[in-house]
């Protein structure tokens, strides 16, 4: 299991309104986890190149 940090979470949660539900609570943390770990792949160079990515996209596209 992928772990965040408390202070981005809070952050977020104050961002949210006084009212929100659970799903939307989830929604919040679940966005924090992709964008952490998306910038921890890209820390640690697991990219790829614009083309390599259209290659991909192809792929799956078709």
């Amino acid at each position: 299991m992928e772990m965040i940090n408390k202070q981005k979470l809070v952050n977020s949660l104050q961002k949210l309104p006084d009212s929100f539900s659970f799903e939307e609570l989830m929604d919040t943390v679940i966005l924090l986890q992709k964008i952490d770990k998306g910038v921890q792949q890209s820390e640690s160079g697991e990219t790829f190149t614009t083309k390599e990515a259209k290659q991909k996209l192809n792929k799956w596209l078709k």
